[in-house]
């Protein structure tokens, strides 16, 4: 069985590092995927082998590795890693300092004392400078030391080539000076060789980069660290009226809290007692204050502001809303976009490809050198000495590092505005395909609308008997429709009626007896023209009702028609403004849905959708997904069981965060505020990210291939001979600082903020008609089947049974508790039909 599994692996410097682990752990037989990280210095490894298999692939090349711990251990570890950077960089500047000074000094006439007479006195004390700088930076020279034994090259090892070299040449140089010290002119042309100050600049330069670098890298995780400080430090644990307090990781599902005004809420859970008003703008970014009272639910780390409540745990430790969050951002920076696999692959290669640049560099200049040296006096340096300072700079001037973080940065950085802003992604590639989405597919109710219809309109000559009947037949259904009914009436002053023989048909109502016999019925039109009821009556009024968008309930007793109660669902005060944004990006935005073509047509009008597809089967939605996704990127906005199918079968599904556990699990990207202008903002921030990616890794490819030749010598005779390693150094330096502060520019950006210029954005004719078809062959080949249930017992486990069987695609006819079965149509096969309905706790006696 594959898992993933997360490991920390340090050491790790450069693109070429990344590249090196990828490659090792991915030969791994029984390895399916590698995703290495250079930003958190992780890895995640998709495998069904032994972890001390990986480990030890790991360690063969050099870098230390182990699997991770959880909680987050790793990002709390930067911070050491700064400091430690900072305490050597300050020993090294006092260091470099003298060393520079004395140095320059020397060549530049500088006053320097009676050192510019005593050469062996200021070489040994140059020595002594550099050596230390070199000891104080040591981490370079181990790993390079290390990469070079394993075969695994990356950054350390230009750093401590380029450093190493000058300071071996010029420990060369100052052998032959102490041996000749009798000779004052030779000692004194020796003396203007040597690069003491290179040896000990270039660990120096690099540290300041590799410093700003930790700094900046620290700030792109700024957002996980937010969520991971979050985390609630104390629970009140009510147990037989005693409180308790303990970790909020002892918990347990089903234990009962208290939660006291100004606390945090230890972890997710529903009120059994009391009301208050919650602060859930660290989570969801929204703004205001959420009132809650019995029965409402309320999530970890959200601040209860006035009213103390009794709670009961419904999700704890990595289950809890919280904690799902920063796994979900974890994720996100833990795997790769396609983009970057260009610079992968690139890395791969990189530093052997500069040693040997390096190499043919430093040849070229012995060949050439003397002459171009004689050509121009002001160099005061020997020919030899020349090509070594040119080779060298080509070391250190280069940069994988850049390479490296131009898309990791980036993706922590989105991520984590995104997280900011209540925007969850899975993943690094789903932040990249959003942003080229060409079809935005949209669900109506929960989606568009706000998900809790409400009685609008009654029509009745009798409301009171009315109303009594509704309420006998809804009471037991949880539908949607059937709560606003009863939220309507509950507080009414109506006659109890007890029924029997319930029926739920799906699709059209409920029928029942009362006591007396007498016929129940509550549904559509259809439901009462099969009972034979007259409804030419209500025709009008019902086509009334239809075409203002409100769906009609008809009740009758026997063959008398009761009356009309219409329920409608009303429009997110921001769905018109999200599809008129969605519109500026030239995105075609498409509503899909179950419901009835009226209802659905007159909320496209209210919100500005121009194409409607109603009535409407999960498999149905499926086909209309299939066929768009022939002609472009397509993503699916949902939040119900119904569309758990759509979000799984979409090029990306997002799944509105207050929808159901089964569509948040199948979509890639969650919505945590349920807001529409949230999609709007995710496909934005999706083209702000991969633009930025864009630009890191342009840096990241056009420094090199610039600087890389300017280095080496190539421009010479355009004046570009005095760039000293130390230069050099400093350049690669700053090189990967850039990639990191260009990345935190996306913080910058208003992602709700809309274009101007709106597009006359529609599907094209050919490609309606091709929906057409489609949707027509899939209504065609729908195969009619009989199930016979046993174990069902009442109305709810009708309503699970319709649940398992809606779940594979199938329109749900009929599930009858009298007779034990259901109708149902559609293409799923027995094997899939029976397994279903048995997970959802049933025997399937028999299919037919």
């Amino acid at each position: 069985m594959k898992v993933n599994q997360k490991f920390n692996v340090k050491g790790m410097s450069c693109a070429a590092c990344v590249a090196n682990v990828t490659k090792a752990v991915s030969k791994l037989e029984g390895v399916k995927e590698v995703n290495v990280n250079l930003l958190t210095n992780s890895m995640v490894v998709t495998h069904d082998i032994s972890e001390d298999k990986i480990i030890k692939a790991v360690k063969d090349i050099g870098y230390d590795v182990e699997i991770a711990k959880g909680g987050n251990k790793l990002e709390l570890s930067k911070d050491n890693e700064t400091k430690e950077r900072l305490i050597n960089l300050i020993i090294s500047i006092v260091l470099l300092i003298p060393l520079f000074y004395l140095s320059m000094g020397f060549m530049m006439n500088w006053p320097i004392g009676a050192l510019k007479d005593n050469h062996i006195v200021l070489t040994i004390i140059e020595l002594v400078l550099s050596l230390a700088i070199m000891i104080v930076n040591r981490r370079f020279f181990i790993s390079g030391t290390k990469a070079i034994l394993h075969k695994s090259l990356n950054m350390d090892v230009l750093v401590m080539l380029g450093s190493g070299v000058a300071f071996i040449y010029s420990l060369v140089i100052s052998i032959i000076m102490f041996a000749n010290y009798n000779s004052h002119e030779l000692v004194h042309s020796l003396m203007m060789n040597i690069s003491f100050e290179t040896a000990g600049m270039v660990p120096t330069f690099i540290s300041i980069g590799k410093l700003l670098e930790s700094y900046s890298k620290g700030k792109t995780t700024n957002a996980l660290k937010a969520l991971i400080n979050l985390t609630p430090k104390k629970a009140h644990k009510v147990d037989n009226d005693n409180e308790i307090d303990l970790d909020p990781n002892d918990l347990e599902v089903g234990d009962i809290f208290k939660v006291y005004p100004g606390e945090s809420i230890p972890v997710d859970g529903v009120i059994i007692k009391g009301f208050t008003s919650v602060d859930e703008s660290l989570l969801t970014g929204e703004s205001l204050p959420i009132d809650k009272k019995e029965n409402d639910v309320v999530k970890t780390a959200t601040i209860n502001k006035n009213g103390t409540i009794i709670c009961k745990a419904t999700k704890v430790g990595e289950e809890t809303t919280l904690n799902q969050m920063i796994k979900m951002v974890e994720n996100a920076a833990n795997t790769k976009t396609k983009i970057s696999s260009i610079a992968d692959k690139v890395a791969g290669i990189f530093v052997p490809v500069v040693i040997g640049i390096s190499l043919i560099t430093f040849t070229v200049w012995m060949i050439v050198g003397r002459s171009f040296i004689e050509a121009h006096s002001d160099i005061n340096s020997e020919f030899y000495t020349y090509a070594l300072e040119k080779a060298i700079a080509v070391l250190v001037i280069s940069c994988p590092c850049a390479l490296g973080l131009a898309t990791p940065t980036s993706i922590m950085v989105s991520t984590g505005k995104g997280a900011k802003n209540g925007i969850l992604f899975k993943n690094a590639v789903t932040m990249e395909e959003v942003g080229k989405v060409r079809y935005l597919l949209l669900d109506k109710t929960g989606t568009i609308t706000k998900g809790h219809p409400s009685v609008t309109s009654i029509i009745s000559k009798d409301e009171k008997e009315l109303l009594s009947v509704a309420y006998a037949l809804e009471k037991d259904s949880e539908h949607p429709l059937s709560v606003a009914i009863k939220e309507y009436i509950i507080n009414k002053d109506i006659n109890k009626i007890s029924t029997k023989d319930f029926k739920y048909i799906v699709g059209k109502g409920i029928k029942a007896f009362d006591l007396d016999n007498n016929l129940l019925l509550g549904g559509n039109i259809s439901l009462l023209n099969e009972n034979e009821v007259d409804t030419s009556s209500i025709t009008s009024d019902i086509d009334k009702l239809s075409n203002e968008g409100k769906t009609c309930l008809i009740f009758a007793k026997n063959k008398d028609i009761l009356g009309i109660i219409a329920v409608s669902d009303s429009v997110k005060e921001d769905s018109e403004a999200a599809i008129k944004a969605i519109k500026s990006l030239g995105i075609v935005p498409v509503m899909l849905t179950g419901d009835n073509y009226n209802a659905a047509n007159y909320i496209a009008k209210q919100v500005g959708i121009d194409h409607v597809y109603a009535n409407l089967l999960p498999n149905e939605k499926s086909k209309i997904i299939d066929t768009l996704k022939k002609h472009g990127k397509v993503a699916m906005v949902g939040d119900g069981v119904n569309d758990a199918l759509s979000l799984t079968n979409a090029d990306i599904g997002i799944a509105i965060g207050k929808g159901s556990d089964v569509a948040i699990d199948s979509a890639s990207i969650v919505l945590m505020k349920s807001s529409l202008m949230d999609a709007y903002a995710s496909i934005r921030l999706s083209k702000i990210t991969l633009r930025n990616i864009k630009q890191n890794l342009f840096w990241a490819f056009i420094y090199n291939i610039i600087m890389i030749p300017i280095a080496a010598g190539v421009f010479s005779g355009l004046g570009l001979y005095k760039l000293a390693p130390w230069m050099g150094s400093l350049a690669m330096a700053m090189s990967s600082v850039f990639v990191v502060l260009n990345a935190l520019r996306i913080n910058l950006y208003n992602i709700y903020k809309v274009n101007k210029q709106q597009y006359n954005v529609r599907i094209a004719h050919d490609v309606i008609e091709e929906i057409n078809a489609s949707l027509l062959e899939t209504r065609r080949n729908k195969m009619e089947k009989e199930i016979k249930i046993n174990g069902m017992m009442c109305e709810h486990c009708v309503m699970h049974v319709i649940k398992a069987l809606k779940g594979l695609g199938l329109e749900v006819k009929e599930v009858s508790l009298k007779n034990n079965n259901a109708l149902v149509s559609g293409d799923a096969s027995n094997d899939d039909i029976k397994a279903a309905i048995e997970d959802a706790g049933y025997e399937v006696v028999d299919i037919k």
